[in-house]
């Protein structure tokens, strides 16, 4: 049998794929908008304490960059000003040469998000994808092209069809702006970012959702589809983007859950108990590794929102209320990562 020697750079990206394509691993989204947050170095403190070693950032804030600097964290760093990326090549490139290259490899960024929910009927939504080609590209002049992907966070909000999940597709109207992306992410090996939430869900359709179906208590199969049997709605909705990006012409399309949650006051059914049994049975069902009914080999890659209740969010009160965490840094939930 003849030897096969592998250069050093390949090795090291084949050995970055192989030890996370399939990590049963649990990471957290830390937002800011607080003005009761704790400094950066305490918040990568609080990570290195509790066994996080996965992050969201929002955007490129240089103290956390700095507070992240040689921690071998795993990175999604979100890339929010889509249009001045989408408009010049060079806004990208610079973007990276200050955000990414001086950080690398100590911190080792997985994803830049470019934009975040963006509605496909919005103005902005036709710079994505040209924002993302320019991102690709700076990552390709720098080196980091194969070792870190482009892609863009949605919402299931994009699904024209939710239910059942084989039956599910993205909107006719979200075509246009979700057909060029998702060729881009096959053509680069990349995912599809979405953020998913089954406390909307049952929020928005109590009647027909039941409590333990949302929080994965469910003891017994609650929809039953195609001979696939789901006990859990978190597990539906993935299996429904899944279905959706199968008929969308990407049957191996990936998805990472960029966000997933549940408020512990505020508003209906947000608690500190049910906030705390949704997070525990989700990170249990991660790291057992159950994977959806329609994807039993795919391990699912989740980010918990958020690091810490935000007092400074809009919208309604249960959006200040989604932190693991206070902003004193004391857990609100008893959580194993």
């Amino acid at each position: 049998m003849s030897t096969i020697i592998i250069p050093q750079f390949w090795l090291e990206i084949v050995l970055f794929f192989c030890g996370n394509s399939g990590v049963k691993s649990i990471g957290v989204c830390n937002g800011a908008l607080g003005d009761n947050l704790p400094i950066d170095q305490e918040v990568v403190n609080l990570c290195n304490a509790n066994g996080i070693r996965k992050m969201r950032l929002y955007a490129p804030k240089q103290e956390t960059l700095e507070a992240l600097r040689d921690s071998n964290f795993f990175l999604i760093l979100d890339a929010p000003n889509v249009q001045e990326l989408a408009s010049d090549p060079s806004v990208a490139s610079q973007w990276v040469k200050t955000n990414v290259v001086p950080y690398w490899p100590g911190i080792q960024f997985k994803y830049i998000a470019v934009g975040n929910e963006i509605d496909p009927a919005s103005d902005i939504a036709q710079f994505v994808h040209p924002a993302m080609i320019n991102m690709h590209n700076a990552l390709i002049s720098e080196g980091l092209g194969e070792v870190i992907k482009v892609s863009t966070a949605t919402w299931p909000a994009i699904l024209g069809v939710s239910y059942p999940p084989s039956q599910s597709s993205f909107r006719d109207d979200a075509r246009a702006f979700l057909d060029p992306i998702i060729r881009f992410l096959d053509d680069t090996q990349s995912q599809l970012l979405v953020n998913i939430y089954p406390y909307f869900s049952y929020k928005g359709n109590p009647q027909d959702i039941s409590l333990s179906y949302a929080l994965f208590t469910s003891q017994e199969v609650v929809v039953s589809d195609e001979g696939l049997g789901y006990t859990n709605l978190f597990d539906a909705i993935l299996d429904s983007v899944y279905a959706a990006l199968e008929k969308a012409g990407s049957p191996l399309g990936g998805v990472i859950v960029s966000e997933t949650g549940w408020p512990s006051d505020g508003g209906f059914a947000a608690s500190l108990e049910n906030a705390g049994t949704y997070y525990t049975n989700l990170i249990n069902h991660v790291k057992s590794g159950n994977n959806t009914p329609r994807r039993p080999q795919t391990a699912i890659d989740v980010y918990l929102f958020g690091m810490f209740d935000e007092n400074l969010k809009n919208g309604e009160e249960t959006e200040k209320h989604f932190g693991i965490f206070t902003p004193d840094m004391q857990p609100k939930y008893q959580l194993s990562f």
